[in-house]
């Protein structure tokens, strides 16, 4: 997670540009370009323990996270391409912190994420939006790390548990959005769609929903696999 200097989260609301940020995973590292420098390229040790980093406390929202600062190269890496004086921070198997307690049983822990560790959209959610919209958008809008397709528009609305292969999940909580769905994330502009024209049609009460908050109930650690058939209830 970046955060700036106070260790406050950043995301794309504050900086929009972080949309260019193009991460790949090797066998030992996570390399990350900048879409406009793409031959420039920050490689960040998935083994961080020979790094010795420095502790910190990072602030996502109401929460304060014990977290490591990576080193000062990296940062300084980020901050260039971002213009902005930004810091790379790790969370550590032994930090702690709970999904929101209001949705999420008692236990269920989410790493820097904004509040919960999944969100899944259906397919046919994406294709009804863009039937409204003069410049249809792709999925990547709305950041989701579950796509299902078949079905109706919008069936994740109701759903509570279900599977994903042999894996267990629950919806806690519908997905309100900001202004983040407004940034394209392949040029980092910004403009007023999608979010204009959800708010039409996707409005309760003062929020925009869209996509289905998850939690994992499984208790063994397992793996899913593109193409895993997933079964509501």
């Amino acid at each position: 997670m970046l955060v700036d200097e106070s260790g406050q989260f950043l995301t794309q609301r504050e900086l929009p540009e972080m949309a260019l940020l193009q991460p790949s995973v090797g066998p030992d590292n996570l390399t990350v370009r900048h879409s406009r420098f793409p031959n420039q390229a920050v490689e960040i040790p998935l083994d961080i323990t020979g790094l010795s980093p420095e502790k910190t406390s990072a602030k996502v929202w109401s929460n304060s996270v014990s977290a490591l600062i990576m080193p000062s190269g990296i940062n300084q890496w980020f901050s260039e391409v971002l213009r902005a004086p930004v810091r790379l921070v790790y969370m550590p198997d032994t930090s702690r912190r709970r999904a929101d307690g209001r949705y999420a049983p008692a236990g269920q822990l989410v790493s820097f994420a904004d509040g919960f560790p999944y969100l899944i959209i259906g397919a046919a959610a994406l294709n009804e939006l863009n039937r409204q919209l003069t410049e249809p958008v792709p999925m990547n809008r709305f950041r989701p790390n579950i796509v299902f397709t078949g079905g109706n528009s919008h069936d994740e609305d109701r759903w509570s548990d279900l599977h994903i292969g042999n894996q267990p999940f629950r919806c806690v909580k519908p997905c309100a959005r900001c202004v983040m769905v407004t940034t394209d994330q392949a040029t980092a502009q910004k403009s007023a769609e999608p979010l204009k024209t959800l708010s039409q049609y996707r409005r309760r009460g003062n929020k925009v929903l869209f996509g289905q908050n998850m939690i994992w109930t499984g208790t063994e650690p397992a793996c899913m696999r593109e193409g895993d058939i997933l079964v509501p209830g």
